[in-house]
Order: C-alpha cells, then sequence, then structure tokens
C-alpha cells in the first residue's frame, strides 16, 4: 500500500490539491412529458445563480460553491421544475471534499444570505427520494450512514430500507430541511463524502 505525503490525483480529472470546502451537485431532470425541454430550461432559467457557479449541458446541470448555496439553488430548480400534471425525476449527486476541486472557490467568500428560499418556501407538494452516503477513505463509514439513517428518522422523512438505498417520503420543504441537516453533518464530520 502506498503512502503519499501529498493528496493524490484525483482520477476524476480535477487535479490534485483545491479548496476541499467546495460542495458541489451535479444533477439531472426527468420531467415524463414531451414537453421535457422546455420545463427544464424554464426552471434552470429561473433559478438565481448569483452565489454558485453552474454549468449547464445536454445531460445535466451542476451547481459549486457554499453548501447552503448549492442546496438553495438544486431545491429552487426541483420545486420549479415541478409541475402537477407531470410527472417529474431529478437524479443528483452531491460531494465535498475531492483533492482537487478549486474551480468555484472564489464562490465561498459569499455571505449566507439565501436568494432563492423567499420565492420558494411556500410551495408544497410530496416527493418521495433514495439516498445513498459514501463517507470516501473511512473504516467508520458504517457509522456515519447510520446517523444519516438516524436524522431522516429525526426528522420525519425515513420511509424506509431498499436495496443500497435509504427511502425517503415527504413534503418538500422536510426532505430539502433533511438534506441540508444531513450535508451539514457530513461537513463536519467527513473530509469527503458523495451523497
Amino acid at each position: 500500500m502506498a503512502i503519499h505525503a501529498t493528496p493524490p490525483l484525483c482520477p476524476a480529472s480535477c487535479g490534485s490539491a483545491g479548496a476541499r470546502e467546495i460542495t458541489g451537485c451535479r444533477f439531472s431532470l426527468y420531467p415524463l412529458t414531451d414537453r421535457f425541454v422546455d420545463i427544464i430550461l424554464e426552471a434552470v432559467s429561473s433559478v438565481d445563480t448569483t452565489k454558485v457557479w453552474h454549468h449547464t449541458d445536454h445531460l445535466s446541470t451542476v451547481y459549486r460553491g457554499k453548501r447552503i448555496h448549492v442546496l438553495d439553488a438544486v431545491k429552487a430548480c426541483f420545486i420549479r421544475v415541478w409541475q402537477p400534471d407531470v410527472h417529474m425525476c431529478m437524479e443528483a449527486t452531491i460531494s465535498r471534499g475531492c483533492p482537487g476541486d478549486v474551480e468555484a472557490d472564489a464562490y465561498l467568500a459569499e455571505d449566507d444570505g439565501l436568494l432563492n428560499e423567499p420565492g420558494i418556501k411556500d410551495r408544497h407538494f410530496t416527493a418521495s427520494c433514495k439516498i445513498s452516503l459514501y463517507p470516501m477513505g473511512r473504516e467508520d463509514y458504517m457509522l456515519h450512514i447510520a446517523r444519516i439513517v438516524e436524522l431522516a428518522r429525526e426528522y420525519g422523512v425515513y420511509a424506509g430500507p431498499g436495496h443500497y438505498v435509504t427511502m425517503l417520503e415527504g413534503d418538500v420543504q422536510a426532505l430539502f430541511t433533511y438534506l441540508d441537516a444531513a450535508t451539514l453533518y457530513c461537513d463536519q464530520n467527513l473530509d469527503h463524502y458523495i451523497l
């Protein structure tokens, strides 16, 4: 086994040293309708991304910066893409701690005022969710996974176990409140995680 004095190169081609406190989320939206392009583009363009680095390509969107602003933007996009007559899915990967994550480090200086929350805090609908936590480089990873599951119970969104996932269900506001608590726990206890 090799021991590195400096952080190893990231296999995702993001380099070898960077601002490990950057949170990133890559997500894809799937409204099941022939109007999917318009629905997705309208939702993405409606989000105030002033406080996050962002990029949309033909497969997904990425938001990167401070954890609270990344979650604020993701929540806004999810809420704004939802329509009562359209079945819609979002597949998202949240990550923090990649050794080479530097491209959004300027956004870490932003204040904590949320830009999207005032316009979405009163929107309510029920959503289902599946989560899997991957604490990177930790022998005690199961302790952290168990804590994330316990947090889901505490926040009232736990819907049961599944193969390779934990199922969640509840009001969209409650689910994102839980995701805020879960990612805060990860920030405080894990150097590198993927959710």
